[in-house]
C-alpha cells in the first residue's frame, strides 16, 4: 500500500526559493517525508508539480528529507514537450541525485544521473538503475538535480514522484574494477578507442556488448567514458581479459562543452556543474590528472546545444580532433588543432596532441571508428596513457589502416610520430609514409605552411610516399590519408593522420 501525497504548483509558484553554487542554481522547498514507515504498508510517495520559465537555472535541486528505515529511493519524471516551430528550442528536461553529504561542487553526495535518458531510477544498498551508484540509504537531505537542457517559450510544466520503500538494507556489493595490464606485445602500436557509451548513461549497448564488438574492431584497449557518472566503472571487470584493456573514466558534459576523463583511477567522479565564465574547469582538470587521468576536449566544433568547446585548450591532455564518422565539423576541428601546431612551434610551447574516437551510442554506430593508434611500451594503463600524452600516436579509420611516418637527417638522424628531428635549418630531410589498408586514397604531407606533397595510393591499397624538404622550410610535418574528395574542390574524407613530427634544433 502506497501513501500519495501530491504538491502542485510547488516548484516556481512558492516563495522562499534561493540561488545557490557558484553555477547558476535554484533550490526548491523541501519534501518531507513521515519519520517511520507507514503502517500496514511498505513506502510513501510525494509528487511534485511545478513549471520552470525560459531562462531557468542551469540547475535546479529539490530538496527531499528522508527518514530513517528506508530501504530504497525511487525517483520518476515527466515534462510536457510541446510542438516548437522551427528554429525554436523545445523541451529537454535532465536527472539525476545528490545523497545527504551534499551538492557543492565536488563534494562526496554525488549518488548518479541520467540525464535525459530515462524517466525513472532507484537505488538501494545493493544495486541502482543504470547511472546511479548503489550504496546505503542513509537518512538525511538528499536532492534531486533537475537540469533544464533547453526551455520552450511557454516554459516547461514537470511533475516528479518520489516514492521511499521502507525495511531492512540490503548487503552492499564490494566492487571489482578491470585490472590496468592486458597481455601486450612489449613495445607495439596498439589499437584503441577512448569514447564510448554504454547503457550506464546514454547508450544502449552492454558493457558486454561493446566488448565484443571492440574486439571485433581489431582494438586493444578502450575507456569507459559514460556522460557525468562514473558508475559503469564495476561493470568492466567481468569483460576485460588479456586481450583487451579496459581504462576507466567519464565524459563530464558541461554546458560549454564536452570533455572526455580518460584512464582516470577507479571510482573518479569529476564534476560538471559550471560553465566557462565560472572559471572552475582549470581546478576540475587538474583533479583528472591527479586521478591519474589524461584531459582530453572532445569533438569541439561540434554544433549540437553545448557541445561546443568555450574553454580553451590550455589545460588539454589532447584533444579529440576526429569523432565519429568523419564530418564537416572534424574538418573545422583538424584545422584548428594545425593552427594550434605552428603556434607552438613557433615559441617552443607545448604542443597537444590529436587523437579519435567513435563516441558510438548505439546500433548501428561502428565501435573503433574512428581509432587512435599508439606506440606504447606495453598493454598498460600507464604504457598508453604516457603514449597518448606524448602524441606517439596516429588516427585510423579502422583496423584495415596502418600508417608508418617518420623523417630522417642525412646524418643518421631519426624521428618518429610525436617526436623532434634535430637538425640544422639547411640539412636536408626525408620525410617517409608507409601506408596500407587505404585504396582509392592519397597521402597528403602537411607543414606549417599547408599541403606541400601529395601522391596517389595504389590500387593494391598499400603504397609508399617519400618528400624532401628542410627544417627551414618545414617547422613540422605529418600526414593524411584522404578518401577521394564528395564535393568537387573540397578534400575528401579523413582515412587516417598522424601526430606530427617536429624539425629543427
Amino acid at each position: 500500500m502506497c501513501n500519495d501525497d501530491e504538491h502542485a504548483g510547488h516548484a516556481l509558484g512558492r516563495r522562499g526559493l534561493i540561488v545557490t553554487g557558484a553555477a547558476a542554481a535554484l533550490t526548491l522547498g523541501t519534501v518531507s517525508f513521515a519519520n517511520a514507515a507507514p503502517r500496514g504498508g511498505e513506502g510513501a510517495t510525494k509528487v511534485v508539480r511545478g513549471t520552470l520559465p525560459p531562462g531557468a537555472p542551469d540547475f535546479v535541486y529539490l530538496p527531499v528529507e528522508i527518514p530513517a528505515g528506508v530501504r530504497q529511493i525511487h525517483v520518476s519524471y515527466s515534462y510536457e514537450k510541446p510542438p516548437q516551430p522551427a528554429g525554436t528550442a523545445g523541451n529537454a528536461l535532465d536527472i539525476g541525485i545528490f545523497d545527504e553529504r551534499g551538492t557543492a561542487l565536488g563534494g562526496k553526495g554525488f549518488r548518479g544521473w541520467s540525464g535525459g535518458a530515462r524517466t525513472e531510477f532507484f537505488i538501494r544498498a545493493d544495486e541502482a538503475t543504470p547511472g546511479y551508484i548503489p550504496g546505503p540509504v542513509r537518512p538525511g537531505l538528499w536532492h534531486i538535480a533537475l537540469g533544464p537542457y533547453t526551455v520552450a517559450p511557454q516554459g516547461l510544466p514537470y511533475e516528479v514522484r518520489v516514492t521511499l520503500t521502507y525495511g531492512e538494507q540490503a548487503e552492499p556489493r564490494t566492487a571489482v574494477y578491470p585490472p590496468e595490464r592486458a597481455k601486450g606485445r612489449g613495445r607495439a602500436w596498439y589499437r584503441g578507442d577512448c569514447h564510448l557509451h554504454s547503457w550506464y548513461s546514454d547508450g544502449r549497448r552492454t558493457p558486454a556488448e561493446i566488448a565484443a564488438l571492440a574486439r571485433a574492431a581489431g582494438l586493444d584497449f578502450i575507456n569507459s567514458s559514460e556522460h557525468n557518472t562514473h558508475s559503469a566503472h564495476p561493470h568492466w571487470a567481468e569483460v576485460a581479459g588479456d586481450d583487451l584493456l579496459i581504462l576507466l573514466g567519464e565524459e563530464v558534459t558541461t554546458r560549454n562543452g564536452h570533455v572526455v576523463a580518460l584512464g582516470t583511477d577507479p571510482g573518479t567522479f569529476v564534476d560538471w556543474r559550471y560553465r566557462a565564465r565560472d572559471n572552475r574547469f582549470g581546478h576540475y582538470a587538474r583533479a583528472i590528472r591527479r586521478a591519474g587521468g589524461l584531459v582530453v576536449p572532445a569533438h569541439p566544433h561540434a554544433t549540437c546545444i553545448g557541445c561546443n568547446w568555450k574553454f580553451g585548450f590550455g589545460e588539454a591532455d589532447a584533444v579529440e580532433v576526429w569523432n565519429g564518422p568523419y564530418t564537416p565539423d572534424d574538418e573545422v576541428s583538424l584545422a584548428d588543432w594545425d593552427s594550434a601546431l605552428a603556434v607552438a612551434a613557433r615559441t617552443g610551447k607545448r604542443w597537444t596532441p590529436a587523437m579519435g574516437n567513435s563516441d558510438a551510442h548505439r546500433h548501428p554506430d561502428p565501435i573503433g571508428t574512428p581509432q587512435t593508434v599508439v606506440l606504447a611500451d606495453d598493454l598498460t594503463r600507464e604504457a598508453i596513457l604516457d603514449g597518448i600524452r606524448a602524441g606517439r600516436s596516429y588516427v585510423a579509420e579502422n583496423k584495415d589502416v596502418t600508417v608508418a611516418f617518420s623523417a630522417a637527417g642525412g646524418r643518421g638522424q631519426h624521428a618518429g610520430i610525436g617526436e623532434r628531428l634535430r637538425v640544422a635549418d639547411d640539412d636536408p630531410v626525408t620525410v617517409r609514409a608507409e601506408v596500407s589498408g587505404v585504396p582509392g586514397c592519397t597521402v597528403r604531407i602537411v607543414t606549417d605552411q599547408g599541403v606541400l606533397h601529395t601522391a596517389a595510393v595504389p590500387a593494391s591499397g598499400a603504397g609508399t610516399v617519400e618528400w624532401r624538404t628542410t627544417a627551414q622550410y618545414a617547422t613540422y610535418v605529418r600526414a593524411e590519408v584522404r578518401h577521394a574528395p564528395v564535393v568537387p574542390g573540397l578534400p575528401g574524407p579523413l582515412a587516417a593522420f598522424t601526430n606530427p613530427v617536429f624539425l629543427g634544433g
